[in-house]
């Protein structure tokens, strides 16, 4: 009796050392979240139910355009970052060299540089009058690299964020790959090609996925090169978009059904990596 009384009370005290933690969760993340969606079915004068803020989104040429011009930005980086970092892991993990190392050390400085001090010093160097045009002027011609206001401009900027994450994400996957495994495929006769295909891809794809999934997430939402490098053009990223609903138009229903279609568009690249990461591999059947 008195050893079930005790699990009783350990098991109270567990729920209660929990409790302060799981309210500050609920009431900073779950709350807002359960509002915005309830908001986003208003209207701005009525509090009744509807669908006129999603509608508006889905029929409004610029807003619309707004929402593809997103998803086309976001993933161009995604698909040039992992490819470059997936590049640059392969050569970190499988190439032993002094330059190597050195790579290895220096790739991660972006990741210790402010934001906004990042975006300014790459608009000094890619403007039409900036240091690419100078250095060109220099030598009797004219450069202008005309990435300003453009995607090509953001997909730019938000690849030499990127980059340095995703590999190391995907570094530490392929870090985890025995090199016994890779030499013995070599001893019966398996080439370079055949070695990366059918194994230090299939064993590296989970890694891969993740830093996807994180490089997705992260530039849906971004605001402050976007806002940078676009300005007031239109069609825009969708953090401008929420931006100006939310500060200038003040119209706070139709920013929750934007925030909610931000969050649907980051929960279908999550929906993916679960997936990715629930598949049985075909090695381990």
């Amino acid at each position: 009796m008195e050893t079930k009384r005790s699990k009783i009370l350990n098991r109270v005290a567990a729920y209660l050392l929990v409790l302060p933690a799981f309210l500050v969760v609920m009431l900073v993340v779950a709350y807002p979240i359960v509002n915005a969606v309830a908001r986003s079915f208003r209207g701005k004068k009525s509090r009744a139910f509807t669908l006129e803020n999603y509608t508006y989104y889905f029929t409004n040429p610029l807003e619309l355009g707004s929402i593809i011009y997103t998803l086309v930005v976001v993933i161009a980086t995604v698909l040039i970052a992992i490819v470059l970092a997936y590049l640059l892991a392969m050569y970190l993990r499988f190439y032993k060299s002094r330059i190597s190392k050195a790579i290895g050390v220096l790739y991660l400085i972006p990741r210790f540089i402010p934001g906004l001090v990042a975006i300014y010093a790459m608009i000094v160097i890619v403007r039409d009058s900036g240091l690419i045009n100078r250095i060109s002027l220099l030598f009797g011609g004219n450069f202008k690299p005309g990435l300003m206001f453009t995607p090509q401009g953001i997909v730019l900027m938000n690849v030499w964020f990127n980059i340095p994450f995703a590999a190391l994400i995907i570094t530490s996957g392929l870090a985890g790959i025995p090199d016994s495994i890779i030499e013995g495929a070599r001893d019966v006769g398996a080439g370079r090609w055949k070695v990366f295909t059918t194994m230090i891809l299939p064993l590296s794809i989970k890694d891969v996925f993740i830093a996807a999934t994180f490089v997705f997430m992260g530039n849906v939402g971004s605001f402050s090169t976007p806002f940078l490098m676009l300005g007031a053009t239109n069609p825009t990223m969708l953090g401008i978009a929420l931006f100006r609903q939310f500060n200038v138009y003040m119209d706070y229903e139709k920013a929750a059904s934007l925030s909610v279609i931000m969050f649907l568009l980051c929960s279908f690249s999550a929906a993916v990596y679960i997936y990715t990461n629930l598949k049985e591999k075909k090695w381990e059947k």
